[in-house]
């Protein structure tokens, strides 16, 4: 029994000493990482951790639900997508012809109002966002400067550093995209309670506007750029200009930083669903059009969609870009797995929502990419 209380006084003593470390040494972010995280038994975020962090709701308007094809759910879906699906984890698969819903399926207890988290494909709504506002007159245009709203981007590289090369991804700042090391900015982004403090830390290393280098960071930038041009909180921005202009059936939630600092996750975190979700991707497929009233310039969307740099038509401005059986797809992207992928000459949208992707990795893509559109233009085509 002696040995047990001094055995405990020692453990009591070095978890002292490793939690003193931890804010001596400005990584107390990791304390909410394991308990969010870690402990639940996951190495990296996951589609309900939202539950586990501060947000904001974002209020539905007046539902506009997709109409049902005329063939809704008649066609079975193939051998090798039930195999992908089980192996990979969906919970949803939805397939929109002609705008209306011609397959959906959802899995593991989820449905179609089900929330999951977006992870990156939330950068496709900033993207569009920072259209918005220069379609608003809050900015200038694409090449207006960050540091007019940032001074803290004004000097040096810097400072040539525009609004344009944080939708684009080619800021030139050290920001290291790593997921999976506990140590990494990344991580420090998704659990640090002050996320305006880690993104004007960081430095403008490279010219900015030159390459394309993927990079959450950008897009919390750009977020930060868009409260300051616009006076709005993301969370309120999004829902006046799209969310219920665009009809969407269910409110959504924005994960923030925290209650106290109220900033957005910009790159990541917006908990919806698949056919919600899809809503973003046909705005872009009709030219920035919705019901007839114009919410995004049709010259903005247009360039979203289509490569910046000759070295990398991999993505544009928010948007990925994907060319699969011969046909060119531009998309919504996110962590594990999360894809609205549009086809605009077919009038096809299709989303997968689930809990992993497939672990190759070819490039900037992994190949459940091409097999979920493979196979839902087979299912198509019965």
């Amino acid at each position: 029994m002696k040995f047990l209380r001094k055995l405990l006084k020692w453990f009591l003593i070095l978890f002292g000493l490793l939690i003193i470390t931890l804010y001596a040494t400005d990584t107390d972010y990791l304390l909410k990482a394991v308990r969010t995280i870690y402990l639940k038994g996951h190495t990296t975020a996951y589609l309900e951790d939202y539950k586990e962090f501060d947000n904001q709701v974002i209020e539905a308007g007046t539902p506009l639900p997709w109409p049902n094809h005329k063939d809704y759910n008649t066609a079975a879906t193939t051998k090798k997508l039930n195999q992908v699906n089980a192996a990979w984890g969906t919970i949803a698969y939805v397939i929109i012809k002609n705008d209306s819903i011609w397959f959906e399926a959802y899995y593991d207890g989820y449905n179609e109002d089900s929330q999951s988290n977006s992870f990156s494909m939330a950068k496709s709504y900033v993207s569009g966002l920072m259209g918005k506002a220069i379609m608003d007159g809050y900015i200038k245009s694409l090449d207006q400067p960050v540091s007019d709203f940032l001074p803290e981007f004004s000097e040096g590289l810097a400072a040539k550093m525009t609004v344009g090369d944080l939708s684009s991804m080619a800021s030139g700042t050290n920001w290291d995209e790593a997921y999976y090391s506990p140590l990494s900015i990344t991580t420090r982004a998704y659990f640090d309670d002050d996320l305006a403090k880690v993104v004007l830390g960081l430095k403008v290393v490279n010219e900015p506007g030159k390459a394309f280098k993927y990079a959450s960071g950008d897009t919390q930038m750009l977020a930060m750029v868009i409260e300051k041009a616009t006076g709005k909180k993301m969370y309120d921005y999004l829902e006046e200009s799209f969310w219920k202009p665009l009809g969407c059936e269910n409110p959504t939630i924005w994960q923030v930083d925290s209650k106290q600092h109220d900033l957005v996750k910009a790159y990541c975190c917006i908990a919806s669903n698949a056919k919600d979700f899809a809503r973003f991707g046909k705005l872009y497929k009709d030219h920035g059009k919705w019901n007839g009233k114009q919410l995004l310039d049709s010259a903005f969307v247009a360039k979203s969609i289509t490569p910046r740099f000759k070295e990398s038509p991999q993505y544009g401005y928010g948007w990925w870009m994907k060319n699969v059986i011969g046909k060119h797809f531009f998309m919504m992207r996110g962590h594990l797995g999360q894809y609205v992928m549009v086809q605009p000459e077919d009038n096809v949208i299709i989303v997968r929502l689930g809990h992993k992707k497939s672990p190759d990795q070819v490039g900037d893509f992994t190949t459940d990419i091409d097999i979920y559109i493979e196979e839902a233009y087979k299912m198509l085509d019965q």
